[in-house]
C-alpha cells in the first residue's frame, strides 16, 4: 500500500451505486491488473459504510479507499471509515484547516493513511504544500465530472505540483491521458468511467496497466474546442445526446428520408415560407464543410428541396439538411445516399422569390435553432445543441454511451434491465 514505489498504482474508482454490482466489476479490474480499490462518492452516499466494508471482505489483500469528500467533521468521518475497513481516507483539500489537521490526528489514532482531493481548488499548488505540512498522506490531483465536460485536464495541474509526497491524478483519464499523468509525475492513477462503464472491465483495466507500466505518449494534432465537439459527437447517437441534455434539445415531426445514414456538424439556418426555395438553395453557397443546413419552411405540402440542392450539397461538402416541411425527388436522394432529415414528403416544389433569411434564428422541429448550433441526426430523428454547450453535451454523451456499453454487457450476462438498475430500490415513494 506503499504510494512511493516505482511502479504506478492503478485506482479504480467505483462511482457507481450499488455494492453487489461495485463487487463485480472491482474483481474484474482487478484481474486486468488494477491495485487499489476505491468506493466512490456515489457509492458511499447510497449504500454508506456498508460498502466499505464488503469491499474490504471481498478485497482483503487490497488497500481500500473511502472516498468521503469530507469537508467538515473531519474526525469523525475518519474514525467511520477507518472502522469501515478503509485503508485510506479522502477528504477535501478545500476543506477548512482545522477540519483536515483534526482528520490527521484521527488517521494516526486509527492506523489510517488520507488523501486530499484538490477538486475545485482555487490555487491547488499552494494549497497541495499547506496539505502536506498538516500532514496529507497523499495528494489526489482531481477535475470532476463535470468540469472535464468543459475540458479542463488535471494533468496541467499536475505540472505545476513541487511536493514530496505521492501525488494520484483523476479526472477523465483513458490510456493516453494516464500515461502523460505518469511522464508528468503521478504515481497514483485513478481511473473511473473508462474502466467502470466499459464494456470489457478487465481489457480496459489491462490496457490502462499497460499504458502506466510503459509509459509512451503518441504525438496528436492540435485541434479546435470545434473540431474535438464533432468528433466526439460523431461517436454517439441522438438518444445519447438526448439524455445527455436531460431529455432536451430532440426535434419533433422530424426523420431521416435516407436510413442509416448520419449528419454532424453546425447550423446554417434559412427561414423561408411556403415552398420558397431561393434561400435554401443559396444557403448551400454560404455553408461550409461540415455544416449542415437547417431550413423552416412553413408548410409540409410544398417542398423547397429535392435531388437537385442535394447534388449541389455534396459538391460542397455540407454534411446533412435538416427541413422542418417537405422534401421531394426522395428516390433519387437515396441513391445519392445524401443524409436529408424533412417532416414530409411531397413531389411539388414551390417558386423561388427569394423571401426570408439565411443565417437567422429560426424554429425547427419545435426546437430554437441558431447560426454555429450543434446539430446531429440519425435514425433516431435530429437533436441541436447549443453552440456554447456543445463540447460539454458531447462530453456528457460519451459518458452515456459509456454506461450503456455496460449495461448492455451486463444483460447479455443473464441480468434483466430492471435488476441492473435496480429499479425498485430507485422508485420515487
Amino acid at each position: 500500500m506503499c504510494g512511493d514505489t516505482i511502479k504506478p498504482i492503478l485506482q479504480v474508482a467505483l462511482d457507481i451505486l450499488e455494492t453487489d454490482r461495485a463487487i463485480q466489476i472491482a474483481k474484474e479490474a482487478i484481474e486486468g491488473g488494477a491495485d487499489w480499490i476505491e468506493a466512490g462518492t456515489p457509492l458511499i452516499k447510497s449504500e454508506g459504510m456498508n460498502a466499505v466494508r464488503r469491499l474490504k471482505a471481498a478485497f482483503p489483500e487490497h488497500a481500500v479507499l473511502a472516498d468521503m469528500k469530507t469537508i467538515d467533521t473531519g474526525a469523525l468521518e475518519v474514525e467511520m471509515a477507518a472502522k469501515a475497513g478503509a485503508d485510506i481516507v479522502i477528504l477535501l483539500g478545500s476543506a477548512d484547516s482545522s477540519a483536515i489537521m483534526d482528520a490527521v490526528r484521527a488517521a494516526r489514532k486509527y492506523g489510517v493513511k488520507l488523501m486530499a482531493d484538490l477538486i475545485s481548488t482555487d490555487d491547488p499548488a499552494r494549497r497541495a504544500k499547506e496539505l502536506v505540512e498538516m500532514g496529507i498522506d497523499y495528494i489526489n490531483v482531481h477535475v470532476g465530472i463535470d468540469q472535464q465536460m468543459t475540458g479542463q485536464d488535471p494533468v496541467r495541474i499536475l505540472r505545476d505540483l513541487k511536493i514530496n509526497v505521492p501525488v494520484a491524478v483523476a479526472g477523465g483519464l483513458d490510456a493516453q491521458s494516464a500515461a502523460k499523468a505518469v511522464i508528468s509525475g503521478a504515481s497514483i492513477i485513478i481511473i473511473g468511467g473508462n474502466i467502470v462503464r466499459s464494456s470489457s472491465v478487465t481489457e480496459s483495466a489491462r490496457a490502462i496497466r499497460r499504458s502506466i507500466d510503459a509509459p509512451e505518449v503518441a504525438e496528436e494534432p492540435e485541434r479546435s474546442i470545434d473540431e474535438q465537439t464533432l468528433l466526439l459527437l460523431r461517436r454517439v447517437s441522438t438518444p445519447n445526446i438526448s439524455d445527455a441534455m436531460h431529455r432536451k434539445g430532440a426535434m419533433k415531426n422530424i426523420r431521416c428520408i435516407c436510413p442509416g445514414n448520419k449528419a454532424v456538424g453546425r447550423a446554417v439556418t434559412v427561414q423561408t415560407f411556403e415552398g420558397d426555395w431561393a434561400k435554401t438553395v443559396e444557403a448551400i453557397d454560404v455553408a461550409k464543410k461540415d455544416d449542415i443546413i437547417v431550413i423552416y419552411n412553413g408548410s409540409p405540402h410544398v417542398a423547397p428541396w429535392g435531388e437537385l440542392a442535394t447534388l449541389s450539397c455534396i459538391n460542397n461538402g455540407v454534411s446533412g439538411v435538416v427541413i422542418d416541411g417537405a422534401v421531394r425527388d426522395v428516390d433519387d436522394i437515396r441513391r445519392l445516399n445524401f443524409p436529408v432529415f424533412a417532416s414530409s414528403i411531397m413531389p411539388n416544389a414551390g417558386e423561388p422569390k427569394g423571401f426570408g433569411e439565411i443565417n437567422a434564428e429560426i424554429q425547427c422541429g419545435g426546437q430554437t435553432v441558431k447560426p454555429g448550433d450543434y446539430i446531429v441526426g440519425d435514425d433516431n430523428g435530429v437533436v441541436v445543441i447549443p453552440k456554447e454547450r456543445g463540447y460539454e453535451v458531447a462530453r456528457r454523451a460519451v459518458e452515456v454511451e459509456k454506461n450503456e456499453r455496460r449495461i448492455r454487457d451486463e444483460i447479455k450476462r443473464g441480468k434483466t434491465l430492471s435488476e441492473v438498475l435496480y429499479l425498485q430500490k430507485w422508485e420515487k415513494r
